[in-house]
């Protein structure tokens, strides 16, 4: 429910600029050079290395010919790489397929800079099966996941040992099962000991999950289903176990983790620096509670050092900037780490030793966004945040002692910025982005932000796009929310304009941002500025801003009715502005916000005369465990809950105008949410429009011709039922 909410602003922005920056896609790693000055790419077919403060002239790394196997006539088409300590072994991951969201199987190759040897490993498996291969420390052998099962391949011999052998299905070592990787970003699920003697690694049972059956009508003669392993709210977690397996004895030992397996998640694990143990971070089911423990990999003991409660929901996945909560943010030669907390109120980052005492670091009442780096060296700690404004994002440092945080960001460009910090803490590729302007690949000196290489990137809004105006509106609940409007580039304060809505609403994405792109609309067919609309979005409580986490857990239990009354609270006070008329008022979101579309359009009819729902979740006990139970509770305990805060229980109220669009493949919202709620509105009578496309995801992206079509059936449809223009 919240996939396309990102994919849906990446999205947009592409429609503005396509730029090589560093900061890459989940789960893609730079790889720096060894001084931490560059990093090294993939150009022309070769790998080449890249100096931040000369990009424009990239050395080879590896040429054409050391990429070409020796019966093929073309290099590799090379996806990622990852380089050896000595930088002497370059692993290289090529002909990728899709594994849920990301391109995670495929085939490995090893180049030998020494031999000058391209080398492909797993030939004896199938082709394009391989996961997350690894370099060991020593660089002497690679350990890889294929079918479910881990495996360890020595570089000398290329001896394949085969490490697990209960894979299947439904026996997942190594990686993980859809809703993890949907919920908790999990994907790459085994790790090397520091000596390479030892791999611990996640063991999923998902036995008893049972298959959500998507139907194939259009690929065959006859129709087939599409099984997907999806646990549904309400039903139990496939279980969960660590183990170590010791790579020459193939011994696998399960770690002695408390409790019942089925009833908690293990989102992050992790070897101690000195090898000898494992950390983990253990979730009850609920989670509301949250435990930091040590697993001696020897026999298996497991002590539990940290533990944190919380009366909503431990929010685990949004305090790691990259989607991948895989490592430790390690500290003090390993006896301490870092570790981020909502416990006061505020998302604080916190050092936590061995022994599980607490130092706070961050004070203040402000969030922090994300960690951009630790550098030890210097005793700093660069991190995001915005105590000011919520819809921004600026650099701050802290010491690694704690105390007062200094922004570093210029005060000059307010907007959000991104930065890749180099290793050693000294240069960073800082990228800039406000609703009127853009700009990526300048060069920074860190602490003291001092431009070292202009942007190679620079543009402003495109001519006839007119920037947001941002706002802020008090409801009638004394709840101030954050918003953004596009007026129409005729704008006439004596006439009254159609506004359209733009809504998410739910936890997993913010609407109201200040970057490039914000206010556009993809799905529309033109320029909804010339034709005549008033574009807006605000922000719901339970949205992910950085505003405390009251503001974010007021939502907890309350989806489909608080955010829905924030929203419809919001919109009375718009329709009250002398130029809105309230008798055209449109709303439309995508995924939650096809949710958050339904809920406003039945719930406040008095409101919304038209609504365009895409991929919503009709019934929210349809989608999955570990997003639904997180905000919702578990079932049956909270049953009532869901179905105060489902559309399809408000279907009979609908008045106005609703087209509601959804894939027949959707493996995240499944299509039956849009059968239950065809059944309930007629049941009631109620007349709308659907349309559906076969096989299409999530992101209704799939087959020839699709884009354009939604894009002209969404504007063709607002035109008629709430025509533009002033009036």
């Amino acid at each position: 429910m919240k996939t396309i909410n990102r994919f849906f602003f990446v999205y947009i922005i592409s429609n503005f600029i396509v730029v090589h920056f560093l900061l890459a896609q989940p789960g893609i790693k730079t790889q720096w050079t060894e001084d931490g000055n560059g990093y090294y790419d993939v150009s022309e077919e070769q790998l080449v290395e890249v100096k931040l403060l000369d990009p424009n002239h990239p050395s080879t790394f590896l040429d054409r010919a050391a990429l070409t196997p020796q019966d093929s006539s073309a290099p590799l088409h090379v996806k990622q790489f990852v380089l050896s300590a000595d930088r002497q072994k370059v692993l290289l991951f090529t002909n990728t397929k899709r594994v849920w969201r990301y391109e995670t199987r495929g085939d490995y190759w090893i180049y030998d800079r020494n031999k000058k040897e391209l080398t492909q490993l797993g030939k004896s498996l199938p082709s394009s099966s391989l996961m997350f291969a690894k370099l060991s420390p020593d660089g002497t052998s690679v350990a890889y996941v294929s079918k479910h099962n881990i495996y360890v391949e020595d570089l000398a011999a290329h001896h394949i040992s085969q490490l697990t052998t209960d894979g299947t299905d439904r026996i997942i070592n190594g990686t993980f099962d859809w809703v993890y990787e949907e919920e908790f970003g999990c994907r790459d699920g085994f790790r090397w000991s520091s000596d390479g003697k030892h791999i611990a690694y996640w063991k999923i049972d998902a036995r008893s999950i049972r298959n959500y059956l998507m139907l194939n009508t259009t690929d065959s003669t006859y129709s087939f289903t599409i099984p997907v392993e999806y646990p549904k709210a309400g039903q139990n977690p496939s279980a969960c176990f660590i183990y170590v397996v010791d790579v020459k004895t193939k011994e696998n030992k399960k770690m002695a983790i408390p409790g019942d397996p089925v009833q908690h998640y293990i989102p992050r694990m992790e070897w101690t620096p000195d090898g000898q143990s494992l950390i983990i971070q253990q979730l009850n089911r609920r989670q509301q509670e949250s435990n930091i423990m040590l697993c001696q990999a020897t026999n298996g003991e497991a002590k539990t050092i940290y533990h944190e409660q919380d009366q909503a929901w431990i929010d685990i996945k949004a305090r790691w900037n990259d989607d991948d909560p895989s490592g430790w943010e390690w500290i003090d030669n390993g006896k301490a780490f870092l570790w981020i907390s909502e416990k006061d109120g505020w998302r604080h980052i916190y050092k936590i030793d061995l022994t599980g005492k607490e130092t706070l670091l961050t004070k203040g009442n402000y969030d922090i966004i994300g960690l951009d780096l630790i550098d030890v060296s210097n005793q700093r700690i660069y991190f995001s945040a915005s105590p000011d404004n919520a819809t921004q994002k600026y650099l701050y440092q802290v010491s690694l002692k704690g105390g007062n945080a200094h922004r570093l960001t210029p005060a000059n460009q307010a907007g959000t910025h991104s930065y890749q910090i180099s290793p050693n803490g000294k240069l960073a590729e800082h990228e800039f982005s406000s609703s009127s302007a853009y700009s990526a690949g300048e060069v920074v000196s860190l602490p003291n932000h001092q431009q070292r290489l202009p942007a190679t990137v620079q543009r402003d809004l495109p001519a006839g796009i007119p920037k947001p105006e941002f706002f802020k509106i008090t409801t009638v609940d004394g709840v101030e929310m954050d918003g953004w409007m596009v007026k129409p580039n005729a704008f006439d304060p004596t006439k009254k304009y159609p506004v359209v809505f733009y809504v998410y609403g739910e936890p997993a994405g913010q609407t109201v941002t200040d970057t490039y792109g914000t206010g556009f609309n993809r799905l529309y067919e033109g320029n909804m500025a010339d034709d005549g609309y008033i574009y807006i979005s605000v922000e719901n409580r339970g949205a992910p801003a950085p505003k405390g986490s009251a503001w974010r857990k007021a939502i907890y239990r309350n989806i489909g009715t608080i955010n829905i009354r924030d929203q419809a609270m919001a919109a009375k006070e718009i329709l009250k502005w002398n130029f809105v008329d309230a008798e055209r008022i449109a709303v439309w979101g995508w995924s939650g916000g096809g949710s958050s579309t339904l809920n406003l359009l039945f719930q406040y009819p008095e409101i919304y005369k038209t609504g365009i729902a895409v991929a919503a979740v009709g019934n929210q006990l349809m989608y999955d465990n570990i997003y639904q139970e997180r905000y919702m509770g578990v079932p049956p305990e909270s049953e009532q809950d869901y179905i105060k805060g489902s559309p399809i229980t408000y279907a009979k109220n609908l008045q106005g105008n609703l087209l509601y669009i959804h894939g027949t493949g959707d493996d995240n919202v499944h299509y039956q949410n849009a059968e239950m709620l065809i059944n309930a509105l007629v049941k009631y009578n109620k007349q709308f429009q659907l349309m559906s496309y076969p096989n299409r995801s999530h992101s209704i992206t799939e087959g020839e011709g699709t884009s354009a079509h939604l894009s002209r059936l969404y504007t063709n449809y607002l035109k008629q039922h709430c025509p533009p223009g002033g009036k």
